[in-house]
């Protein structure tokens, strides 16, 4: 093997797989070092096995409540889940299977092992049966996250679970309780309530999704409830105990709860230990690779992606943010200023982009918001998913669209209408100008442009109406 590139990426996940693709595009002699499966968190742990399960529970949902839209079933409806984990990992291989085509077809040299910066221009790969010391021009490091475990609390992985371990689990759990509600925990509370298992979610700020916008957050709780899943927020868990059959938790509101297993999902955290930093003088924060806007890490020929320097733990972001790091390396230069959206699978879904009202407020911007229920809207109403809205952020000044927060079937699709706005930097008023199909989720996104400037149609007219010019 020639063990001499132009770049060199460490962590095959969807932003390491995505910049080895776009150098390889480029022309660029490439190399991917992986230490797993290819595809990363994402593919194996996180994004797409997640997915996979919610389309299950989502179906035992809409079947549960199948009665509603005229749909009478007969005879029990169960729940095989041995079936929904082997359709699970057989969509997993398939796309570690075109990922792998992929590379190949762009030339890019797959190198199994773990590697570690060996000095500059220098990755070290580690592996049965010794190591090898492959070189480059650049390095890009893809390295991701994990998931954060509690210190002190059992370890005992059948019992105490983080993600990693709750995707792939072998049986359901008769009763879960959910340590932390933000969009890990909100996803599996949903997807585990619905498939039959008792469900308490205990999130120690004052609000599920603590990151979203706060009536989103609302509506989610108000759900939850009405489904049977018991949320505790602003509450801490004292204590956690285990005995390898179940576990115990003590909360700070009193309560004791004892159950099958556990769910911690309290956030993650950097892969960024031991993987020779120091060798090219990056001294992380918090374990955190800190990089500009063309993810240069300030150490020479080094960027760094995705989860491990922190600006952004999302997959999309990640990919992004490779094409980024490869264009800069190659000498194109290309700074990284995009809107990120957030995608949330609970049914209903939630997608936001941009700031949330409260953000802007405590900036001291001055905001207009729009608002439109998804219960005054034709199509939410005729597939029998009416619950949400949508919400426009308008800066009252400029007319600059601040943000867009939607919660409602299908909106992690719709949401990207929204992104693709904010990227042109476009104001309110373009988006109310916009003309979206009928019936559609999508025509939300106009009814609340339009309420953010006090014109729209379809909602009961405001007691005041003030149009200005060009605004």
């Amino acid at each position: 093997m020639n063990k001499h590139f132009d770049i060199a990426v460490v962590g095959s996940g969807p932003g390491g797989y995505v910049a080895a693709l776009k150098a390889g595009a480029m022309g660029a002699s490439t190399v991917i070092v992986e230490k797993g499966e290819l595809g990363g968190t994402c593919l194996n742990n996180g994004c797409i096995p997640s997915k996979a399960l919610l389309a299950a529970a989502e179906l035992m949902h809409h079947v549960k409540n199948a009665s509603e839209m005229g749909v009478e079933i007969a005879g029990e409806v169960s729940v095989n889940w041995s079936k929904i984990q082997a359709r699970k990992d057989k969509i997993l291989a398939t796309l570690r299977g075109g990922i792998k085509g992929l590379l190949g077809a762009r030339k890019v040299t797959i190198v199994k092992g773990r590697g570690v910066i060996g000095g500059e221009g220098k990755i070290v790969v580690s592996r049965d049966g010794g190591s090898e010391e492959i070189t480059a021009g650049k390095l890009i490091l893809a390295v991701g996250s994990v998931p954060a475990r509690i210190p002190g609390w059992p370890t005992d992985v059948n019992v105490v679970c983080t993600s990693d371990e709750a995707l792939h689990w072998k049986t359901l759990p008769r009763t879960l309780l959910i340590v932390g509600g933000g969009v890990i925990g909100c996803e599996c509370a949903c997807m585990m309530g619905a498939l039959g298992v008792e469900v308490t979610v205990v999130e120690m700020l004052p609000q599920l999704l603590p990151n979203l916008d706060g009536q989103v957050a609302e509506a989610l709780t108000k759900i939850f409830t009405k489904r049977g899943i018991k949320c505790f927020v602003g509450t801490k868990i004292e204590e956690l105990t285990a005995d390898g059959r179940v576990a115990k938790g003590k909360l700070s509101n009193g309560v004791v709860l004892e159950v099958d297993r556990v769910l911690v999902a309290t956030g993650r955290k950097p892969n960024t230990a031991e993987i020779g930093l120091e060798k090219v003088g990056i001294t992380p924060e918090r374990g955190f690779v800190r990089v500009n806007n063309k993810m240069e890490t300030g150490a020479k020929g080094v960027y760094c992606i995705g989860d491990a320097n922190g600006r952004c733990l999302l997959a999309h972001a990640a990919s992004a943010q490779g094409v980024a790091a490869v264009e800069n390396a190659l000498g194109h230069e290309h700074v990284f200023e995009s809107p990120i959206p957030n995608a949330v699978y609970t049914f209903p879904e939630i997608a936001s982009v941009g700031m949330t009202g409260e953000e802007a407020k405590a900036k001291g911007l001055p905001i207009a918001v729009g608002m439109f229920p998804l219960t005054f809207l034709g199509k939410a109403m005729a597939v029998g998913d009416n619950e949400g809205f949508v919400k426009v952020i308008r800066h009252r000044e400029s007319g600059e669209l601040l943000g867009v927060h939607m919660m409602g079937h299908n909106v992690t699709e719709c949401i990207a209408a929204a992104g693709a706005m904010m990227h042109a930097k476009v104001k309110v008023k373009d988006v109310a100008e916009v003309v979206f199909a009928h019936p559609t989720i999508s025509e939300a996104l106009k009814e609340a442009a339009e309420d953010a400037m006090q014109m729209a149609l379809h909602l009961p007219p405001r007691k005041v109406m003030r149009v200005v010019a060009g605004v």
